[in-house]
């Protein structure tokens, strides 16, 4: 049993240290317990979360229906594989391609694994149904991009933290900058075997950078001209995040679930879902898209072990349902308004602040230093002391990513405690 002492939060540090990989820099604090919006460490403290675990757990932490949809399936059935069928998946699979308006759906387990799913679907739907040579296929991607960590992605990644020391890196991407509509179409006009355009409708790990408001729907005019996937990649800002079912659907007004307003939506051909899919509580993901383009896969061609578990189906579909039930969507919208309103009057008298920016409750500033100064990671630090718990990017970006379940209330008393920290660093 472990003593007062072994419980401390250097305890646990110790731990991870001297016996895991290295292969991240999280803050320095343990986490014990976590409710709606609100973390405690092995202390006792308690936080406000403003990070979500990258747009994991939207509908709050431990959510009671997620949880007891969890606990009711793992005394049921938990696993079979896909060499079997199980009486889960096909309802999942029903639901899931209803609820998003597509046609079929490939399950899978993270964000990673569904993207590089994506990718090998665009590539044999391009030399089968848009005849590409053989091993010709490209798929165009932006710079900054975030898709994951795997082999695959990191080939094509702007970061060399990412990629330095990993290679050989694999072949058939173009990068062009974000945003930038004429560079795709560049692209387009002069390279003849594009499969794909993978691309984030707002690039969360890049610190939030939100496009032109046309940028998404230019590139799905484009892609349709020039007979290429539109891949969006929503494991982060999907689920309600940026104020609308998907950032797909653009600035909307719905008020109930996706209404997929033609003013402001753009449909991809292929989408990519992961981390709130489950509400945080078991790895779960995701790839859509309509039977012309799915169909490219036949058996043996693609798979995974878990992917499309009863326990995966069960907790996407109550991860879901509570999306809709509790108008999380409609809630971000509002509180993400309110948010960045009162960082903007901050920051009209601010020296430490250039910025802010994003949709609905995924949001982050912009710290006015240097990305190799440590200012933003200091920030981060104070606000931990103060009660929230965040994670800067990119260096001098603080993102900004609360539960969507968060009350008007406890926004307020979190714009206080951002506001208050900040003031401490202002010269």
């Amino acid at each position: 049993m472990e003593t007062k002492q072994q419980t401390s939060q250097d305890y646990y540090l110790d731990l991870e240290s001297r016996h895991g990989a290295h292969d991240y820099h999280p803050l320095p604090v343990v986490l014990a317990k976590g409710k709606g919006v609100y973390l405690w460490d092995v202390d006792g403290k308690k936080y406000y979360d403003f990070l979500s675990a990258y747009s994991a757990v939207n509908q709050g932490h431990c959510h009671p229906r997620i949880v007891n949809a969890l606990k009711q399936q793992a005394e049921v059935l938990t696993l079979t594989s896909r060499a079997f069928h199980n009486n889960k998946l096909g309802k999942y699979m029903e639901y899931i391609t209803s609820y998003f308006n597509f046609e079929r759906m490939l399950p899978s387990n993270t964000g990673a694994e569904a993207v590089e799913a994506a990718i090998k679907i665009s590539r044999k739907w391009g030399y089968t149904q848009k005849n590409i040579p053989e091993n010709k296929a490209e798929i165009i991607v932006c710079s900054q991009n975030f898709h994951g960590r795997t082999s695959t992605i990191i080939s094509f990644s702007s970061d060399p933290g990412s990629k330095n020391h990993f290679g050989p890196h694999a072949s058939g991407f173009i990068t062009i900058p974000y945003n930038d509509i004429e560079a795709l179409e560049s692209i387009l006009e002069t390279h003849p075997n594009i499969a794909g355009f993978l691309v984030e409708p707002i690039q969360g790990e890049a610190g939030v950078y939100t496009p032109n408001e046309d940028f998404l729907g230019k590139a799905r005019i484009l892609c349709s001209e020039y007979n290429v996937l539109l891949i969006a990649d929503e494991i982060q800002t999907g689920i309600g995040r940026t104020g609308s079912l998907l950032a797909s659907c653009g600035n909307c007004t719905c008020e109930g679930h996706c209404e997929r307003q033609s003013t402001t939506y753009t449909r991809p051909d292929i989408l990519i879902l992961g981390k709130a899919i489950s509400g945080g509580t078991y790895p779960v993901s995701a790839v859509l898209c309509d039977s012309h383009i799915m169909d490219v896969i036949q058996p043996g061609q693609h798979g995974s072990t878990f992917g499309g578990n009863p326990m995966a189906c069960t907790v996407a579909m109550e991860a879901l349902e509570v999306i809709r039930d509790e108008k999380l969507t409609q809630n971000a919208r509002s509180l993400g308004k309110r948010f960045r309103a009162a960082l903007q009057d901050y920051i009209m008298t601010s020296t430490i602040v250039k910025k802010v920016r994003g949709k609905g409750l995924l949001n982050a500033i912009v710290i006015n230093d240097s990305e190799e100064s440590k200012t933003a990671w200091n920030i981060c630090m104070k606000l931990k002391d103060n009660g929230l718990l965040a994670k800067p990017t990119h260096g001098n970006i603080i993102r900004f990513a609360p539960p969507l379940v968060m009350t008007e209330a406890q926004l307020e008393e979190c714009i206080d405690i951002i506001t208050t920290t900040l003031k401490a660093f202002e010269v």
